[in-house]
């Protein structure tokens, strides 16, 4: 437990101070953020705001678990390795995302193909590694499952273990680019994973406190490494909360694709490594929303330019925040609400996964 508090409140800190140092770095070099010309009007004052403060959260995140090992003098577990490489690496993949933007002063950077490239390649690799045997623990058990789970893996939903990594790689590019799609409001992003991952936090706590290596019984949890999971979920929780100081409106700094594809990547990576794949989406309720609204918005515009000749839109504007800023609504009030929303999944999906404990099902 003492290396949970260290690790979150250390990645605080470091990011609490070292986003400060980042934006007057990032300011004197003149990395600031390229904004769409088809946005809204309000977000044009946003351009030349330095972007890129993803690596300040990915940096806390590194440094304050490892501090918190080496002062707790616990070694770092396999799960807990594999978390921190998938956040590393789609870290590095929207770094060079927001670098190109950066340097060719235009609002897209990677090339789409390119960028699922980087995440593939990513998420392959972290997939392949959590169900290798050469990771099992003394009791048998890899990081990953080859199980479907919802809040324990779905016995009957076994699958091949090449389809298994498929449907990894799903989750974890389908999750990052949800939270990347949801980065577009000042602290969105920010907030909403902060609270998912506090929520991980609890969750990973509550998995050790009744895991089968120390209290075999029919409500155990079979993960891997659920204590040292809790390590990195508080650091990012704790990082997050640290940049959200300077992100919050009016952002002083943005995460970039830097952070939005880290963070949602690690929200995948925790829900495959703790064996909650599918209460993800409840937790993470806002992000699977966003991706909705704009998947529901291309579909719709693109059947009825098929029938009709000319495509029609459901929301003004997708992501769905937008949707209410062209309405009229302040950015502001969309943040909060959307807080509020995510406030709501993360209660609805703490609640499930409690009262599933309690009724032993």
């Amino acid at each position: 437990m003492r290396a949970i508090l260290l690790g979150g409140g250390l990645s605080l800190l470091i990011s609490l101070i070292g986003t400060r140092y980042a934006i007057r770095i990032l300011t004197n070099r003149g990395y600031g953020q390229e904004i769409r010309d088809d946005g809204p009007t309000s977000h044009h004052t946003k351009r030349g705001t330095p972007t890129m403060g993803g690596t300040v959260i990915i940096v806390a995140v590194v440094v304050g678990y490892f501090l918190a090992k080496l002062v707790t003098g616990s070694a770092p577990s396999a799960s807990a390795l594999l978390l921190i490489f998938l956040f590393v690496g789609l870290g590095l993949v929207g770094f060079l995302d927001d670098f190109i933007k950066i340097y060719k002063q235009r609002s897209l950077g990677l090339r789409s193909k390119a960028k699922m490239i980087g995440q593939t390649l990513v998420a392959l690799t972290f997939g392949a590694l959590a169900l290798s045997p050469w990771l099992e623990d003394d009791r048998g058990r890899t990081p990953a499952s080859v199980h479907i789970s919802f809040i324990r893996d779905i016995g009957w939903l076994a699958l091949p273990t090449i389809v298994a990594v498929i449907f990894i790689w799903f989750l974890i590019t389908g999750f990052s680019n949800a939270v990347n799609l949801t980065d577009g409001l000042d602290g969105l992003a920010t907030g909403a994973s902060m609270m998912v991952f506090g929520a991980y936090t609890i969750v990973n706590i509550w998995q050790f406190n009744q895991f089968c290596g120390i209290e075999p019984g029919p409500t155990c949890y079979e993960v891997r490494d659920p204590l040292d999971l809790a390590v990195v979920a508080a650091a990012i929780t704790g990082a997050c909360f640290g940049f959200l100081w300077w992100n919050a409106s009016p952002a002083q700094i943005f995460m970039g694709d830097t952070g939005s594809l880290a963070l949602g990547g690690a929200l995948a990576g925790l829900a495959i490594l703790t064996r909650t794949e599918l209460l993800l989406v409840i937790l993470g309720g806002l992000f699977v929303m966003v991706t909705l609204s704009v998947m529901l918005q291309v579909t719709y515009f693109k059947v009825t330019r098929r029938i009709t000749g000319v495509g029609r839109r459901i929301f003004r504007m997708t992501p769905i925040h937008h949707h209410f800023e062209m309405l009229g609504w302040e950015q502001v009030t969309v943040v909060i609400r959307f807080w509020i929303i995510t406030g709501l999944c993360v209660a609805t999906g703490l609640g499930v996964f409690y009262a599933q404990w309690v009724a032993n099902i």
